[in-house]
């Protein structure tokens, strides 16, 4: 497990299991590509993840291919479902379940701090980025699209749209993941799934909901959303709290 979390700890190892699992058995030629990291960079942030089973490796002639393996993951899921089951002061609920649009992925976490502090935290494009590691830039208005900023990387599509709005308290929109293998073909099919945060303030804490529906069941996205955010909203809560510090 220690393994696995330190593993998945980096952002930029993160962005190379995404990459494996929008197309596996890459090249480390193929995974350096537009990538702002140094080649032996790459190499390093590799060998941590064979370490720790998230990637496998398969040579065929000269060419060395890097596999994606998301075993690790779900048992990290299982290993933090069981330690989390119940809701803790300071800490996380993480649960996962069957809804009517496809698989549910559902996480609690509970942080110091002020709703507005959170909300503009989520929201505003400056802030994200340092917090979550990823940005998003919309006028946040029911109907409005937005667009996605990770790793150097913009996504806009038709298909982001803004669901809800209310300041510090609820906000959803849809969230576009890539039915087909290849994330850069132009032609590529995406599943609509959903976003939303809810922001319930307590008398020291807030209690923050974050729940990604829509999700195809068994996917190697399912399996990597439920990676993600956990750490993402971690991150999160460390960096809110610092400021609450005394």
């Amino acid at each position: 497990m220690e393994a696995v979390l330190k593993a998945l700890s980096d952002a930029n190892r993160r962005t190379l299991l995404a990459r494996l699992g929008d197309r596996d058995g890459q090249t480390l030629k193929e995974l350096c590509a537009d990538l702002a990291m140094a080649r032996q960079s790459v190499a390093k942030h590799l060998e941590v993840l064979e370490a720790a089973g998230l990637v496998t490796v398969q040579w065929e002639g000269r060419q060395k291919l890097h596999h994606l393996d998301t075993g690790p993951i779900t048992e990290l899921a299982g290993e933090l479902t069981a330690r989390w089951g119940a809701p803790r002061r300071h800490g996380a609920r993480l649960e996962a379940g069957a809804g009517n649009d496809g698989d549910v992925f559902v996480y609690v976490i509970y942080i110091r701090t002020t709703p507005e502090r959170l909300w503009h935290a989520i929201t505003n494009p400056g802030t994200s980025l340092g917090y979550l590691g990823h940005a998003i830039e919309s006028d946040w208005l029911k109907g409005s699209t937005y667009v996605w900023i990770e790793r150097g990387i913009r996504f806009e599509r038709p298909q982001q749209v803004v669901l809800e709005s209310d300041p510090y308290q609820r906000l959803a929109f849809t969230y576009p993941m890539p039915r087909t293998p290849d994330l850069d073909d132009p032609g590529a099919e995406h599943d609509t799934t959903r976003v939303s945060f809810d922001i319930e303030p307590g008398e020291h804490q807030v209690k923050l909901t974050l729940v990604h529906d829509g999700l195809r069941p068994d996917s190697i996205t399912h399996t990597l959303v439920s990676g993600e955010w956990p750490l993402k909203l971690s991150d999160l809560k460390s960096g809110l709290e610092q400021l609450t510090a005394p």
